[in-house]
């Protein structure tokens, strides 16, 4: 517990923060960003949350995401800059963080101590059960505002309680955010069931390219047929995980080309393949159930590394 000792000194003698997390956010980058501005503002803190990308429309009803600023760059005078989430200032892509005196949070395995203060712990199910233990430590009141973001972290990053990273120690920090005012039922409405349509059209358009090799399955989305299904990029979140979901399946694999042309892979495990490794060697990392990267290239050269990877068996 030093170093959650060590972030918190650093925030009791400071009193200007800046907040980031990584690039194309997900539930626990979000939910721990806004539930942290939270805590640091009941604290007495001044907070701006500085995001690179668009809060995606699920999270938006989350309670302070209309604060969320989307810039590309920071220039205010603040005191230090907290990134939650991120291997990497670079990871963020926004400009000017670098020049902060830099506190980093994260509970990915395959995170990097590039800040002046880092907390890492990969035994937590999500950066949000360290936010939480960060607010007690504080002696900061969990608001049913603070619950609600964390509880919304939580649920996302475990794969809704199915990621092995799910442990009791999971469901007691969910059993506690409910008691503190998180509505599971709202939350689960606002991320499962409030999809818009171009969502529900990209994954049929994903599912027509299903393909299986053996324990292996994967599926590919071209820049033409999300425009097509006037998708988001952010609709494509999730697709990956039905493709897991097919018996015999041990990794399932999502090749989606991006607006600048890259191959965003994602990369899902049942757990008997460590996707986190796999991913960390073509320069991502994350989940060793859920992992991905990016890659320069055309769709098929990416898919043909991958599965030549997977099929060494190494």
């Amino acid at each position: 517990m030093e170093s959650m000792k060590e972030v918190l000194q650093q925030i009791k003698g400071r009193n200007r923060f800046v907040l980031s997390t990584h690039a194309r956010p997900d539930g626990d980058a979000i939910g721990s960003m806004l539930a942290l501005s939270g805590i640091l503002r009941t604290m007495g803190k001044n907070v701006e949350v500085v995001i690179s990308d668009a809060v995606p429309v699920i999270y938006k009803p989350l309670p302070w995401a209309e604060s969320i600023i989307q810039a590309a760059s920071v220039n205010g005078h603040y005191e230090a800059a907290i990134l939650l989430e991120c291997d990497s200032v670079q990871r963020t892509r926004v400009q000017g963080l670098e020049n902060h005196f830099l506190i980093n949070i994260d509970h990915h395995a395959s995170s990097r101590n590039f800040a002046q203060v880092n907390w890492i712990d990969p035994s937590a199910c999500a950066t949000a059960e360290m936010i939480f233990r960060l607010g007690a430590a504080a002696g900061v009141s969990i608001t049913p505002e603070i619950a609600t973001c964390l509880y919304t972290a939580v649920l996302t990053d475990t794969g809704s309680f199915c990621y092995s990273s799910t442990s009791a120690r999971t469901f007691e920090l969910a059993r506690q955010l409910v008691e503190h005012g998180a509505d599971p039922g709202r939350i689960a409405q606002n991320i499962y069931f409030s999809n818009p349509i171009g969502k529900v059209k990209v994954m049929g358009a994903a599912l027509s390219t299903l393909c299986r090799e053996g324990p292996v399955s994967w599926i590919t989305l071209t820049r033409e047929q999300i425009e097509q299904c006037g998708a988001l990029d952010e609709d494509c979140e999730g697709v990956v995980n039905y493709a897991l979901g097919i018996a015999g399946v041990e990794v399932a694999l999502f090749f989606r080309e991006t607006a600048d042309r890259r191959i965003r892979v994602s990369m899902r495990s049942k757990g008997a393949v460590d996707v986190a490794s796999i991913a960390a060697e073509f320069g991502g990392g994350g989940h060793e159930c859920a992992s991905g990267f990016s890659t320069e290239g055309a769709m098929q050269a990416a898919i043909d590394r991958v599965l030549k990877r997977l099929r060494s068996g190494e």
